[in-house]
């Protein structure tokens, strides 16, 4: 009898006929400390809903430029990812040497695109030359956080932080208390991609170079009064020269007044400061004038399969992982914002999200002066980033002075730029 019962299962399992096939597309991506658990999730809630593709993670990496990096090494042995997220400034390269594959086609294809939630002027954030390469995930602006009750202990008003540098200034002198471990201001001066040195120039109204992309433009008025700035930090604004860990571990433990950031960690230091402090959120300081503007962080999901099999499963990700679904995952675990609008709309999703947590609302409000995050071009436009880094370093640590940093940086940055 126990030999027809394992004929029967036997023969059941022919009836039923192969197993689906399934694609496996690998992923890249960076920044494991923020979206490490998003990605995962991301990828979790994909496959249930695709069971014919699975998705595997190649290691990610610790910044964007180590993610573009890694992605230039493995074209050269032919070892590329299906599927990676860079950052917004990072596109151009991968575009440029045809690594990155257009999407346009793809999108073309797409049955009532028009409905799908991709917002017009956000897509232009994902393309090169007019051909679309990017598809946002997460997009942020730079904003200031801080802390309500070291604010309200030094006599200011948490409901009328100051919109100037000037008066974050003072009021970071009056938090600032070495004797009982308390700093009174941080500015993340080094964040990946020169971001914040780009948004303390396009804030004050200036570019990194012409329109021609030929002559450095830095070194204006806007970019003087940028490095006068960070000069001022220190000076008046009592910034110490130390690393973002170390100014993100003073802030959530309460040690740090105000902090001038990334929204992209609003998720994390909400969950770290609950019941340490008030946590607040304020605009970034503009300059006056229709032209001062703030860089947009994040990255885009980009193709790199050229296999027609795998570029279709990684397209089903990408626009699932940019979607509604994977935008609320993204949102929820990190302080981003979505570069699709469905989800904003949905109340099960993020309708009701932004009503309860108005400390996600600043960097939405900074849209209207939101512009690209500028990427340099030539082959040289990575080790530019690094220039330009090791010359602010000079400022924050006070071996060199604004302008001569300034003057330096720029000379630099000019002899990498194609002749």
């Amino acid at each position: 009898m126990r030999k027809f019962l394992g004929l029967a299962a036997l023969a059941a399992v022919f009836a039923a006929g192969p197993a689906a096939a399934q694609t496996e597309i690998t992923v890249q991506y960076a920044i494991p400390d923020i979206f490490k658990e998003v990605q995962e999730e991301v990828a979790k809630q994909f496959m249930a809903a695709h069971p014919d593709i699975k998705v595997k993670f190649v290691q990610p990496t610790k910044e964007y430029e180590d993610a573009t990096q890694q992605v230039l090494r493995n074209a050269v042995t032919g070892q590329l990812p299906d599927v990676t997220f860079q950052g917004l400034n990072r596109q151009r390269i991968l575009a440029d040497r045809g690594i990155a594959q257009p999407l346009d086609a793809m999108i073309a294809a797409e049955k009532d695109w028009a409905k799908a939630g991709y917002d017009g002027a956000l897509l232009t954030l994902g393309q090169v030359k007019g051909k679309q390469y990017g598809m946002g995930f997460s997009l942020s602006t730079p904003i200031i956080y801080f802390n309500a009750d070291l604010v309200k202990k030094a006599g200011g008003d948490p409901d009328n932080f100051p919109k100037t540098w000037d008066g974050i200034f003072a009021l970071a002198k009056k938090i600032n208390d070495p004797a009982n471990k308390i700093a009174g201001f941080h500015f993340d001066w080094d964040i990946t991609g020169n971001w914040m040195w780009q948004a303390l120039v396009f804030s004050n109204g200036g570019t990194m170079l012409t329109a021609d992309e030929k002559t450095v433009a830095f070194d204006q008025p806007p970019g003087q009064k940028a490095i006068e700035t960070l000069r001022l930090m220190i000076a008046d604004g009592t910034m110490r020269d130390v690393s973002q860990a170390t100014a993100l571990q003073d802030f959530v433990s309460g040690r740090l007044g105000i902090w001038a950031h990334s929204t992209s960690r609003l998720g994390g230091v909400t969950k770290q400061s609950q019941g340490v402090f008030n946590l607040r959120t304020a605009t970034f300081p503009l300059g006056a004038g229709a032209e001062s503007r703030l860089p947009a962080g994040g990255n885009v999901a980009m193709m790199l399969s050229k296999d027609p099999a795998k570029q279709k499963a990684a397209w089903e990700y990408i626009k699932f992982a940019t979607g509604p679904v994977g935008a609320t995952i993204m949102v929820k675990g990190t302080g981003y914002f979505p570069a699709n609008a469905l989800s904003a709309k949905d109340a099960s999703m993020l309708g009701d999200f932004y009503v309860q947590n108005p400390n996600h609302r600043v960097a939405i409000s900074q849209l209207p002066s939101m512009t690209a995050w500028y990427a340099f071009p030539g082959e040289n436009g990575l080790k530019i980033t690094d220039v330009i880094k090791d010359h602010l370093q000079t400022v924050v640590n006070g071996s060199a002075k604004p302008d001569e940093a300034l003057k330096k940086m720029t000379s630099d940055t000019q002899a990498l730029l194609p002749k």
